[in-house]
């Protein structure tokens, strides 16, 4: 049985790291976990993106810095609802993100939270993670199967394979999404509809959860990941 994993709030820092840890395990079990912020806002960039642009483009009351183990662009956490999911798939990134923002949008649409459209194709070009120089925002330039509403992103997400582990990070940008019960609701449903399978609440593992707090302190904290690009 699925698992929808709970965790205390963490720093951007300790949910980066938690990601890797949990992806790196090797479960056999899927899980999807919403994230428990601690206060303040925070910036998260795609693995491959320049340190220099995205400091160009950011300033420090946006709140800490982080890269991400999975790819894409510059990511604002402040209202978002934002959420992982860690499972085994042999299926191509891009038909898992077609598959997943699918059952997404359904799920969002059922529950009256959000009436949302995916984005058609656009040129290749527009999934670089710089563009004309500068490091570019995820929700400044959708891509194909992301979430639009009212002709705005509004859900993207990015995606990491640790061999036959997959990692998908998201976050829903509406107002209040991280109160709104509804939109937790609604993508828990639409992750169950895709896996075909009922989410049972556990909660992370303590060895898990002190791995990853110390990961984040020799990793995702360092300069040397930070501005590795």
């Amino acid at each position: 049985m699925a698992q929808l994993l709970q965790t205390p709030p963490l720093t951007v820092f300790e949910h980066m790291a938690l990601d890797e840890t949990l992806a790196q395990s090797g479960g056999s079990v899927p899980l999807l976990r919403f994230y428990e912020w601690t206060a303040g806002p925070a910036v998260t960039f795609g693995y491959s993106q320049f340190y220099h642009f995205v400091r160009q483009q950011t300033r420090a009351e946006q709140g800490p810095l982080c890269r991400r183990p999975t790819g894409g662009g510059l990511v604002f956490h402040g209202e978002d609802l934002t959420f992982s999911l860690i499972f085994q798939s042999r299926l191509s990134p891009k038909e898992i993100y077609r598959q997943l923002h699918s059952a997404l949008e359904q799920a969002l649409a059922a529950s009256g939270a959000l009436v949302s459209s995916r984005q058609g194709a656009v040129a290749a070009a527009q999934y670089a993670p710089q563009q004309n120089g500068q490091a570019s925002g995820c929700f400044a330039n959708p891509v194909q199967d992301d979430l639009l509403s009212g002709g705005h992103k509004v859900l993207g997400g990015a995606i990491r394979r640790f061999g036959e582990m997959i990692l998908y990070q998201g976050s829903l940008q509406c107002p209040h999404a991280r109160q709104n019960p509804l939109f937790r609701q609604a993508i828990t449903l639409g992750v169950q509809h895709w896996w075909g399978q009922t989410l049972e609440m556990e909660n992370v593992p303590a060895d898990v959860l002190t791995h990853a707090r110390q990961l984040a302190v020799t990793q995702y904290t360092q300069a040397a990941w930070t501005e590795k690009l």
